[in-house]
């Protein structure tokens, strides 16, 4: 399938729904700077898997848009603290520059907390809308994705290793919950919305995890290969921060047989699954394969 059609079509969907919660927000800076960043190109990978997820166990992608929508949300605002001077201190983001060089650290702070918070409104929205306990089960998995038992615990580990020896289960820590959470938060909420089976999710979750292992680790290696005008963004920042990875750690050609093997194993979890996985499979190797 044409995979490229695939995402451009839903980002399509997914945009336009974006700008109906981003619009006429006041204050105008806070509104702005959230947009800025929101709307600076991004794959929207994690509400594409969500929506592609729902689609593999029956579900329609409308179902999942306003969580599909935080979820990109929750994803952008990570991205905005995460270029802040405190924490990775990058100058460029999708080509452009990051939201506190152009709004100041203090707006680009705000600008991630309203984000943050306007996510879990639009969750809370739908939530009261559907009232099911299938949306109830995919807020759960968001939350969780998004908190101290996913994205924050692993951004946490990976703030205070910089500069230190880390060993490989620190290094897998860091990856599992800063990477790979959301990914798989992403697709347990859309598979959840679809109504598939709790021991389904659960297996569907570890796709997500191994998902996230190889997109990592491919991220990994891209910033070591690439450059800045493909990537959008400074390369060798990781040897910058003095941040250990599996390139650093393993060498390249050993993170590569990594990340094929992560894909296959993705691969395999979905293809056990009575469901039709076509569309996730097709996906997770075309971001496993990607160059930038």
């Amino acid at each position: 399938m044409d995979i490229k059609a695939y995402f451009s079509k839903k980002a399509d969907v997914i945009n336009k729904a974006l700008d109906s919660y981003l619009s006429d927000k006041e204050p105008e800076i806070l509104n702005k700077a959230m947009r800025y960043s929101v709307f600076a190109g991004g794959k929207r990978l994690r509400p594409v898997l969500m929506m592609a997820a729902c689609e593999a166990f029956g579900g329609k992608s409308e179902d999942v848009l306003p969580f599909a929508c935080a979820m990109e949300m929750i994803h952008t605002y990570s991205l905005i603290h995460d270029d802040l001077p405190a924490m990775d201190n990058d100058d460029l983001r999708r080509g452009i520059p990051t939201n506190h060089k152009v709004f100041g650290e203090d707006m680009a702070i705000l600008a991630g907390d309203g984000l943050l918070s306007l996510a879990f409104e639009t969750m809370a929205d739908a939530l009261m809308k559907y009232s099911d306990r299938r949306y109830i089960k995919a807020f759960k998995a968001i939350a969780a994705a998004a908190g101290t038992r996913g994205m924050v615990a692993g951004q946490t580990v990976d703030v205070i290793s910089e500069g230190k020896e880390v060993d490989s289960k620190t290094l897998e820590y860091i990856h599992i919950n800063k990477t790979s959470a959301m990914i798989r938060g992403a697709i347990e909420a859309g598979a959840y919305i679809a109504g598939a089976k709790d021991e389904d999710v659960k297996k569907l979750a570890l796709a997500g995890e191994k998902t996230g292992l190889a997109f990592q680790i491919q991220d990994d290696i891209l910033d070591v290969e690439s450059t800045q005008e493909v990537l959008g963004k400074p390369v060798m920042s990781d040897i910058k921060n003095e941040k250990k990875t599996f390139v650093s750690m393993y060498g390249v050609e050993y993170s590569k047989n990594k990340v094929a093997e992560y894909s296959e194993q993705a691969i395999g979890i979905i293809d056990s699954l009575d469901c039709d996985g076509e569309v996730l499979k097709a996906i997770v190797s075309y971001l496993t394969d990607r160059k930038y």
